[in-house]
């Protein structure tokens, strides 16, 4: 019972993979360009993305414990 996700946390999983989706899909664009450093780009999606980690419990794959 203490294993299931509210509709919150559901919802900041999905936050979180779309943020991560994102930034993975800008940085795979940005190497096959020949770019080998952040761009603001790059800096703009990862602090996204790094945001939406803090959300979502180590468990479910974030960074809050």
């Amino acid at each position: 019972m203490g294993f299931r996700k509210t509709a919150e946390q559901k919802a900041a999983i999905k936050t979180m993979k779309a943020a991560d989706r994102a930034l993975n899909e800008n940085s795979d664009r940005e190497f096959k360009a020949g770019i080998r450093e952040e761009t603001p780009e790059y800096q703009r999606l990862n602090g996204a993305a790094n945001e939406a980690a803090a959300k979502v419990s180590w468990w479910h794959g974030g960074t809050r414990r």
